[in-house]
């Protein structure tokens, strides 16, 4: 698996979840997640999550920090695993690189979503297309913007947006890759 952190600031609307976003945008072929800061703002004819269309919730946030996951070979579960993986791995690194006095430590993971109280740090949807499955993953820079009860990673004292992106895809891929090698070391049985 591949990782790449964008540079370039721009809306996250529901339109880069699709097959082949990181190799036809930014030239990464295969598994791969790619990273970017910026607002959310996703239409209701975007919006993946059936739970939040019935509801009519909007999703939006003036910044964020998204990342696009597509794994080619995998099944929706798989796909849904993967992404409480990079959750639980996203609370690892905001443990890691946080203040115990903020209560970085205190952050729980709830399915695929993380909170510190009732305020929410992320959020999260995994889909297939005909190719591959998709995991958008993204956690607030600002609570501003948001329509329910937020915390960023600057409430939590977690610096350096690009450095916190680029270390959680690293790890990311580190899991894809002692995965794969976890299926290719076991014999069958009979």
């Amino acid at each position: 698996m591949q990782y790449r952190w964008i540079k370039d600031s721009f809306n996250y609307d529901g339109t880069q979840l699709r097959s082949l976003y990181a190799y036809l945008e930014h030239g990464l072929l295969g598994d791969s997640v790619v990273a970017w800061a910026g607002p959310c703002q996703i239409d209701f004819q975007h919006m993946v999550d059936g739970e939040d269309l019935l509801a009519q919730s909007p999703i939006t946030g003036d910044r964020m920090l998204h990342f696009i996951v597509e794994k080619f070979d995998c099944p929706l579960w798989g796909a849904v695993a993967l992404q409480r993986l990079m959750a639980s791995l996203c609370q690892d690194l905001v443990a890691e690189m946080g203040l115990v006095d903020k209560g970085c430590r205190d952050l729980r993971r709830e399915g695929d979503d993380l909170y510190l109280g009732e305020n929410k740090l992320s959020i999260s949807i995994a889909t297939q297309s005909p190719v591959s499955s998709l995991i958008h993953f993204a956690v607030n820079l600002t609570n501003e913007g948001t329509p329910v009860p937020t915390l960023c990673l600057q409430d939590l004292g977690v610096q350096g947006e690009s450095e916190f992106a680029e270390k959680l895809m690293d790890r990311l891929c580190q899991e894809v890759e002692s995965i794969t090698q976890a299926t290719r070391k076991v014999k069958w049985v009979r």
